[in-house]
């Protein structure tokens, strides 16, 4: 079926970026600095536009780290022996992330610096934002800390199994969201329900241990209640 084969092919993609996080730590500082950017970004009032382009250059900068710890692998594969032009691939590999981090650098200098500038001269005031951006701003927070705790604990596959519970931290972060979002006490308990079964859900296949699942929704949960706490209407 296509929505089988797309989660296959999923899980896949999500068991490639695992692997260069925990065995890359290069791409981990990049992760770290992913969440950073995006926390500094909101708090000092970046534009949309402003923090579109950030967003961006985050992901060019992960992505050709990644292209280069793939050809990194292909060539040790293709020629384990020491080789002059597998010298030169790997070189090159690195140079793209070199310039795709470059250019990130110099685009954040110009976005950020004049803000930062402002913040630090007029105090410490976040501006706030609305409720759908901090949605999408909490589940990417929790991604970045979910990808970071499977690079270190190093157990079970992205979509089955290990520390921590991706589904679970995802599930709870969409609750806090709505709760925050609606107000209303139905929807909040209806989506709490919702994050619960697919918890239980996650627990009976024997995909996760009761106690990873409870520490990844208590993860989830807590940093989509501080994120709209600080910057939420």
């Amino acid at each position: 079926m296509p929505l089988k084969q797309w989660v296959k092919s999923a899980n896949f993609a999500i068991e490639g970026v695992l692997h260069a996080a925990q065995t890359q730590r290069h791409l981990r500082y990049h992760f770290y600095a992913a969440g950073i950017v995006i926390l500094v970004s909101y708090t000092i009032g970046v534009s949309r536009v402003e923090f579109l382009l950030l967003t961006l250059a985050v992901m060019a900068v992960i992505s050709a780290e990644m292209l280069n710890t793939s050809v990194e692998a292909l060539v040790d594969l293709l020629s384990p022996e020491h080789h002059e032009r597998a010298r030169q691939a790997k070189d090159m590999a690195a140079g793209a992330v070199l310039i795709t981090a470059f250019g990130s650098a110099v685009l954040g200098y110009i976005v950020l610096l004049p803000r930062l500038s402002n913040f630090f001269h007029t105090g410490m005031k976040v501006l706030p934002r609305p409720s759908e951006e901090l949605a999408v701003l909490s589940v990417t927070m929790v991604v970045i800390v979910v990808v970071l705790l499977k690079a270190y604990f190093g157990k079970g596959h992205p979509l089955s199994g290990g520390m921590p519970s991706g589904h679970s931290a995802v599930a709870f972060s969409l609750w806090v969201s709505v709760t925050f979002a609606t107000g209303s006490l139905i929807a909040s308990g209806l989506c709490f329900a919702l994050a619960a079964l697919l918890a239980q859900g996650r627990v009976s296949a024997g995909v996760h241990k009761p106690s990873e699942v409870l520490v990844c929704a208590l993860t989830g949960a807590l940093v989509t209640y501080l994120i709209y706490r600080v910057f939420s209407l």
